[in-house]
Order: structure tokens, then C-alpha cells, then sequence
């Protein structure tokens, strides 16, 4: 069974920018929006404008916010640590800007850290992602030795080795060409589809390139 069905938010606005909302957002200070699982949602902004401070309040690492964010019907101000602990094993499956990569680790180990934990992939499945993001090559390099965009192609694998209920990408593909954008936005289009998750992605200019996905201004 999932864990959570919709997010919704009302009203919510970082707290650096009381004062400084742009007139044209469709989610700070709009209201109520809410994202039932399976949505596809591209999020674009200009740099500065809250993309990563967005994903980092839907995954809890952060609260300093106006408003109120609900998972169902539930203010996430109120988990507790263990709620969230099991909300981000079983539910949430994120993807941050910094990657968090260990760039001494090869790609694989990378990946094994999480998949440990989890028991989501097989190895052959593991396999079978990066061969699909040109990654078969680099099993077995380090990490810090890889490009920023097969940087994002490892982290992007490493994120649905979980169950997940919504995936958080902030800025997923911002260092890779069209066509490795569109292979990658396939790949975690058939995770989320398999799971019937949400996705919600973050662009400053360069969206994943999702089949008919909502496009909204920050």
C-alpha cells in the first residue's frame, strides 16, 4: 500500500522571501496546489526563485516555510523522526542538485549503498539501467572521475532503487544533451509508471523531457 496519495500545499513560501513573490508563480503563495501520485510535473524557474528549497520541504530537510505542505491530509510538521525516516525508505525517492555521490566509490558501490538497504534491484537490473544510460563502460570507475553528466546518470539510478510513492528530481538533467535527457526521462518515467508514482522534477531552463508532463512556474 503507498504511504502517501497527494501532496498538497497551501499558502507555502520560503521564509527568505517574505516580501519577494514573483507575480506570475503557480505555487508560492497560490493557494492550493496538490499533486496526486502518478502526476508528471516540471517545475521551472529562474535560478534563486526556491527550486531546490521546494524539494528540499517536500522531503523534509527543511521547514523554513510559511504555509503548510500536507501529505494527504497530514501537516508534515508533524512527523516524527521515525515517520520520516520510514517516509524517505519506502515512499520518498529523491534526486538533489548536489547529487551526494561518494566520488571514491566506483558507480556500483555507489548504488550498492542504497540497493543494500532497500533489496528494490537485482544487480542485473543495476546493470541493465546504466547500460540504457551509457554507463556500462564505468561500473567500476570512480565516481569522481566520471563527468557531471554521468555523474547525474548514476545518482538518477541510485534514486529509484527504493520504493517510492513520488520522485524529487531538482534539476536532474542539467549537464546532459537532448538525447541522453530523453533516454533518462524514459528510464525513470518506466520506474515511476511501474510503482504508479509521482514525479516531480525541477528545471532552470533545461526539463526533463517527460511524455506529457504539467509544466508549472515557481
Amino acid at each position: 500500500m503507498p504511504l502517501v496519495e497527494s501532496v498538497t500545499l497551501c499558502g507555502v513560501l520560503p521564509a527568505v522571501f517574505r516580501g519577494d513573490v514573483p507575480a506570475e508563480s503557480e505555487i508560492w503563495l497560490a493557494g492550493r496546489v496538490e499533486l496526486r501520485r502518478g502526476c508528471r510535473v516540471c517545475i521551472s524557474a529562474e535560478s534563486g526563485r526556491g527550486k531546490s528549497s521546494l524539494i528540499s520541504f517536500l522531503y523534509g530537510s527543511r521547514d523554513d516555510y510559511d504555509g503548510t505542505i500536507l501529505f494527504d491530509s497530514t501537516d508534515i510538521r508533524s512527523f516524527s523522526v521515525d515517520r520520516w525516516c520510514d517516509m524517505r525508505t519506502r515512499s520518498l525517492a529523491i534526486l538533489p542538485q548536489e547529487l551526494c555521490l561518494f566520488p571514491e566509490l566506483t558507480v556500483m558501490e555507489n548504488i550498492d549503498i542504497k540497493n543494500r538497504l532497500t533489496s528494490t534491484k537485482t544487480t542485473a537490473r543495476i546493470i541493465d539501467m546504466l547500460a540504457r544510460t551509457g554507463l556500462s563502460g564505468k561500473l567500476h570507475e570512480p565516481v569522481g572521475r566520471l563527468s557531471l553528466g554521468q555523474r547525474q546518470r548514476v545518482a538518477a539510478v541510485r534514486a529509484v532503487c527504493q520504493p517510492f510513492d513520488f520522485l524529487l528530481l531538482d534539476e536532474p538533467v542539467s549537464h546532459l544533451d537532448e538525447t541522453n535527457n530523453r533516454i533518462l526521462a524514459s528510464l525513470l518515467q518506466e520506474e515511476a509508471d511501474e510503482r504508479g508514482a509521482g514525479i516531480i522534477s525541477t528545471s532552470v531552463g533545461n526539463p526533463l523531457l517527460l511524455d506529457n508532463a504539467e509544466v508549472m512556474r515557481l
